[in-house]
């Protein structure tokens, strides 16, 4: 008769033993029981990267990489970005309902009148150089927080945690475009808490000279799509960040630090520059068909960046609906001219069997870039951009994992290859070449 149990026979003393298999995972700690003597530590498991570690129990987001699916609080990433906005869907996140309409406007008023940042911000900003990255800034300015708001320590407290999950989604923005602002050599643009979340952070950009600036509706509605389309993406690297940093207990602002470091590295919050990068190395789209053959033959180094995803097997759901918004960015806009590019890229790679028997088809970052730039932001903004929306599935995330009665302070095990144990050895006697 079945049973949710694996049984496993260890060759070396010849024991059987017999393991629950619960959500169609083993507790690795059950591994600990498997020993060559009495002496012996446990066999452990050892999954670099943790690519088949699962670390956490989580009800926010859904993803069968196979089937290219994405759904948060089980609803589908295509329907929510067609129907919803940007703060219906964190509303979603937060707190595992979609909102009605009282409960969106109380929510909206609480994000809007938590966007100001305290005065002395400013002079802590200030201390940048000109040059310096915009993400640096953010992650610096976000810990920063964490003295400004002493009562974020008790993360224990469902009230307290509650108003630091607010003040960082609202301040996000301020502070991504004040970081903007400081690298361009601009003064800083206060909050205008008449714009919605996403216009008020266009408005704190663009707005010079001016008490008032006019966001475009349809640029307006892209970048909430894409905020929507970023919110979360389960155990990703800075996701991971964030919680094995909150596992400490310490404050939000300084674990939200840590997912932003994260994001910050070119693999993951960097992915869609390397994209424009390798799109303008190709120069024309009739170089395209030498680009794939390079790419096939490992000439030069050359890469198929925004296509393939660790996840994903399939069509990245969130790349259909950015392919549909950069349409309606370009049609303001103007097309940008590496768009052609990318069409043909994207049209010769998903009919070459080469890349299709690898799975490798289009990402989130392959068009996304490309939407950024046409609206005017350069591509050290992009990370800051994929920050302020993540922030709503990190501090989710981070509040379901001080609930969470199974969590501990992360503290992964090692394999130890070092020297065995030796004696001091005195300089006198050492080899001396």
């Amino acid at each position: 008769m079945p049973k949710d149990t694996l049984t496993i026979t260890d060759n070396r003393t010849g024991k059987t033993y017999e393991v629950p298999i619960e959500n169609g995972c083993i507790r690795t700690n059950s591994l600990r029981q498997i020993k060559a003597s009495d002496e012996d530590f446990g066999l452990m498991g050892y999954d670099p990267a943790f690519l088949n570690t699962a670390n956490c129990k989580s009800a926010i987001t859904f993803i069968d990489g196979d089937k290219g699916i994405l759904e948060y609080r089980g609803y589908p990433i295509e329907q929510l970005a067609e129907r919803s906005s940007f703060l219906e869907v964190a509303y979603l996140l937060l707190n595992g309902e979609l909102p009605n309409e009282k409960q969106l406007e109380e929510f909206r008023y609480l994000v809007t009148h938590h966007t100001y940042v305290h005065e002395n911000i400013k002079t802590f900003m200030d201390g940048f150089r000109y040059d310096a990255h915009p993400m640096s800034m953010l992650s610096s300015t976000v810990a920063a927080l964490s003295g400004f708001y002493p009562d974020a320590k008790h993360t224990k407290d469902e009230r307290s945690r509650r108003i630091q999950m607010t003040r960082l989604i609202a301040k996000m923005p301020t502070l991504a475009a004040f970081s903007y602002r400081h690298s361009m050599g601009l003064p800083y643009v206060y909050p205008d808490n008449d714009l919605s979340y996403v216009g008020n952070f266009l408005a704190m950009v663009r707005k010079i000279g001016t008490t008032t600036y006019k966001v475009h509706p349809t640029l307006e509605r892209a970048l909430d799509i894409l905020f929507i389309l970023h919110v979360d993406h389960e155990q990703n690297c800075s996701t991971t960040s964030v919680r094995t940093v909150g596992s400490s207990e310490v404050d939000p602002f300084s674990a939200v630090a840590s997912g932003i470091a994260a994001l910050y590295g070119p693999l993951h919050g960097g992915a869609n520059e390397a994209v424009l990068r390798m799109l303008r190395e190709i120069g024309h789209v009739s170089k395209v068909p030498d680009f794939i053959k390079q790419v096939k033959g490992g000439e030069g180094g050359s890469k198929l960046m925004g296509f393939g995803h660790r996840v994903y097997k399939s069509y990245d759901p969130r790349a259909k609906v950015i392919k549909r918004v950069a349409d309606e960015v370009f049609e303001i806009t103007g097309k940008n001219p590496l768009l052609e590019i990318a069409v043909e890229l994207e049209r010769i790679a998903l009919q070459d069997e080469y890349f299709v028997k690898r799975k490798l088809y289009p990402n989130v970052d392959f068009y996304s870039g490309l939407i950024y730039e046409a609206m005017g932001f350069p591509v050290e903004m992009f990370p800051v951009l994929f920050a302020i929306p993540r922030t709503v599935g990190w501090v989710t995330q981070w509040e379901e994992m001080v609930k969470d009665p199974e969590q501990k302070i992360a503290r992964p095990r090692q394999v130890y290859t070092g020297a065995k144990r030796r004696d001091y050895v005195p300089m006198n006697e050492r080899n001396q070449k």
